[in-house]
C-alpha cells in the first residue's frame, strides 16, 4: 500500500525539519518500493524560502486526503505569519496522522488538535508553548512523543527520529533499522531519550559543566550525589544545584539518571551482559532498580530493549 505523504513547510522553515523526514521516507521507499509518494505543501505553493535561503519547491495547499501530514517548524515570527492558512488546512482533517517537527508543533497546537493530549517541542520553544497552549500537557523533555495519531519532535534533527518512528509503525523495525544505518544515524533514540541530551554533551549552554560531565561518565557506577558533584564543580551545593539547572534544563539527579540509562541502554543493546552486571557497572545497584528506570525512560524493560535490538 503506498502511503501518501506530506511535508508541510513556509517562509523561513527549518530545512532539517523537511529534508531530514524526507530522506528518511526516501530510502525506507528503496528497501519496500510502493510504500511512500512525498509531497511538499505550502500554503500558496511555489518557491519556498528556508531560513538558511535554502528553497524548497512547493505545491498549493489543496483539500486533498493524505496519509500522513508532517508540518515542519522554523523562525517562530515568520511561523506565526503562515499559522492562519496552515492551521485552516490542518482543520479539514486531511490526513490519518499528523506530525510537528520542533516548532512545527505549534501549528498543530493552534489547531487544537493537542489539546488535552502529550506532546513535545524544541527546548528553546516550551515555555513559550507552555504560556500560549495551556491546555497541551507539554514534556519538551522528549525527544519525540506519540498520542494516538499526533506525533511531535524535538528541535530540528529528531525529525529524522519521528520519521524512523512513523516507518518502524508502518513497515517494521527491520525497515526502520536499515534505512537508519543507510542515513549513518542511531536505528532508534527511544521515545523517553531526553531532548536535553545534547546540552548535556556540550556541559550545558555554555560548556561551562563539560569536565563535571566527562567527570560523571568516567564515575558513572559510584553515587553520585549533588553534594559530591558540587565537591567536584568547586562550588556550594545550593549554587550548583541552581547553576546546573540553568545551564542544563534539568537537575543534576535527572542528568546523572539520564547518563546512567544512556551507559546502561548502550550496554543491553549491544552486549550479552548479565542484567544485574549492567546495573552494578552503570550505578543503578540493582536489575530492579535499572528495570523501573528503563520503563520510566524507554516504556520497556530492559529485557524487551534488547529483545528489540536483535530482532
Amino acid at each position: 500500500m503506498r502511503r501518501e505523504i506530506a511535508i508541510v513547510v513556509f517562509p523561513g522553515f527549518q530545512l532539517l525539519d523537511a529534508a531530514g523526514p524526507v530522506a528518511a521516507f526516501e530510502m525506507a521507499e528503496r528497501f519496500r518500493p510502493g510504500s511512500y509518494a512525498i509531497s511538499v505543501l505550502a500554503p500558496e505553493g511555489g518557491i519556498v524560502r528556508s531560513s538558511s535561503g535554502v528553497c524548497l519547491a512547493a505545491a498549493a495547499m489543496e483539500p486533498k486526503r493524505f496519509d500522513t501530514v508532517i508540518v515542519s517548524g522554523g523562525n517562530l515570527t515568520q511561523l506565526e505569519e503562515s499559522q492562519a492558512g496552515i492551521v485552516a488546512w490542518l482543520g479539514h482533517d486531511a490526513w490519518r496522522r499528523v506530525a510537528g517537527v520542533c516548532s512545527g508543533a505549534f501549528f498543530l497546537a493552534e489547531a487544537g488538535l493537542l489539546d488535552d493530549r502529550r506532546a513535545t517541542t524544541h527546548w528553546a520553544a516550551a515555555e513559550r508553548f507552555r504560556l500560549r497552549y495551556p491546555k497541551v500537557r507539554l514534556d519538551a523533555d522528549r525527544m519525540f512523543v506519540r498520542d494516538g495519531d499526533i506525533w511531535t519532535s524535538a528541535g530540528i534533527s529528531a525529525g529524522i527520529d519521528l520519521a524512523l518512528a512513523l516507518v518502524e509503525d508502518d513497515l517494521g523495525p527491520g525497515i526502520a533499522r536499515r534505512t537508519a544505518q543507510q542515513l549513518v544515524v542511531h536505528q532508534r533514540r527511544h521515545v523517553g531519550q531526553s531532548q536535553y541530551s545534547v546540552l548535556v554533551e556540550q556541559g550545558g549552554k555554555t560548556g561551562r559543566f563539560g569536565e563535571l560531565i566527562r567527570w560523571v561518565r568516567a564515575c558513572i557506577a559510584e553515587p553520585l550525589t549533588v553534594e559530591r558533584l558540587a565537591e567536584r564543580a568547586a562550588m556550594s551545593p545550593r549554587n550548583f544545584a541552581r547553576a546546573f539547572v540553568a545551564e542544563m534544563g534539568a537537575t543534576p539527579a535527572k542528568v546523572v539518571e539520564g547518563l546512567r540509562l544512556e551507559a546502561a541502554r548502550l550496554a543491553v543493546e549491544t552486549s550479552h551482559l548479565h542484567l544485574d552486571h549492567i546495573a552494578v557497572s552503570t550505578g543503578f545497584g540493582d536489575a530492579t532498580r535499572m528495570r523501573r528506570a528503563f520503563v520510566r525512560a524507554f516504556g520497556m524493560s530492559p529485557q524487551s530493549l534488547r529483545r528489540s535490538a536483535s530482532a
